[in-house]
């Protein structure tokens, strides 16, 4: 199955991909990381509800109900489609989805003890530089990372990369300085300690694609489009992630008197629509960022899979901050702050570019 306009790809080592191709796998790591940038947007317009309500509700469209829903389209026997594999891989990719849950839960702690901007900077940093190196090295692709032309302008990429994060993230706490924003618990060892902690088990989303490559290979096998081969295998990752972030969430609930998801679904009618949409909007914008990671994915050469994470996490953090301009987050910031936001944010493209080049070499 296949949509206008998209033209089928063959997978193989040798392949040579043309340039529109490779923008295009860009394009569309970019539109999955201003979805990932933007998903919070309406989450945080949610009135009357407790977080751990609000979090749950998002995360059932997210994480349970579009991945599933989607499997069930593409795949002809869904059932039978899973019992191909075995049980071993089946729990490898669910636990890798657990670790990236863990990461998840763990973001909160993060922006709580160091803020929001040195948070995000250094999570999504470990995140990038972890996921992105990781999966090559345990598959003894080292020597493609170092001794080809194109493995070294991905690494080149990620060093820029983090170069830009930090300028952002600098610019951020410039922001935050200047508008008289505070974090409550400001405790720098723990917050670098908890960011270093939520990139690396963040990093399991990473993992979990690379062990579920065999789910992808055997989509293929059974016809579906290259754009969204991806998908049946977010049914374990994102599934994994589902258990420990519900876990998390309903286990607040209960046991915190302050909170009550009675007291929450008790609401008058129009704020439990109204909550419910924005929650939902929120959920379905987070799994779209990984919807169009599948599509970037597929017009990635094969042999540099390894780029798709670093261009979807650096993109990522250049979305945050446009987006964070769009909606007036910056209002009333010196100019000093929003002219190191624009550098990041130029730094961030070179580095795509940098990747980019080592694509077509």
């Amino acid at each position: 199955m296949s949509l206008p306009g998209t033209l089928p790809l063959a997978r193989s080592t040798a392949e040579i991909v043309a340039a529109p191709v490779i923008l295009a796998g860009i394009g569309w790591h970019t539109l999955g990381a201003a979805c990932a940038a933007s998903f919070y947007a309406p989450i945080e317009k949610v009135k009357r509800w407790s977080w751990e309500t609000t979090w749950a509700i998002a995360g059932f469209f997210s994480w349970i109900l579009l991945p599933f829903g989607f499997a069930l389209f593409l795949l002809p026997d869904f059932t039978g489609f899973y019992d191909g594999f075995s049980s071993h891989l089946l729990l490898k990719v669910a636990l890798f989805g657990a670790m990236w849950g863990v990461g998840n839960v763990s973001y909160g702690l993060t922006m709580r003890h160091l803020g929001m901007s040195l948070g995000i900077g250094v999570a999504i940093g470990v995140t990038l530089v972890v996921g992105t190196l990781v999966p090559p090295l345990i598959h003894g692709q080292s020597a493609t990372l170092f001794h080809t032309q194109s493995g070294l302008f991905t690494m080149a990429g990620i060093v820029v990369a983090l170069l830009g994060v930090a300028v952002v993230s600098y610019a951020g706490h410039l922001k935050e300085i200047e508008l008289g924003a505070r974090v409550e618990e400001f405790n720098v060892a723990l917050g670098l300690t908890l960011a270093v902690l939520c990139g690396i088990f963040s990093s399991g989303f990473s993992f979990g694609l690379d062990a579920a490559t065999p789910m992808r290979d055997a989509a293929l096998r059974l016809g579906v489009n290259p754009l969204y081969a991806r998908l049946p295998s977010y049914v374990f990752i994102m599934g994994g992630g589902a258990v420990i972030n519900m876990a998390y969430c309903f286990i607040r609930l209960g046991a915190l008197p302050r909170l009550s998801l009675r007291a929450d679904l008790g609401q008058p009618g129009p704020v439990l629509v109204k909550n419910g949409l924005l929650a939902a909007a929120g959920g379905i914008m987070w799994y779209f960022q990984f919807f169009f990671y599948a599509w970037g994915e597929a017009n990635i050469p094969a042999r540099l899979a390894y780029v798709n994470w670093m261009l979807h996490m650096s993109i990522y953090v250049l979305c945050g901050g446009l987006v964070g301009l769009a909606l007036g987050e910056w209002k009333g910031v010196g100019s000093r702050p929003v002219r190191l936001l624009w550098v990041g944010v130029l730094v961030i493209i070179a580095a795509a570019n940098l990747v980019g080049l080592g694509l077509k070499s």
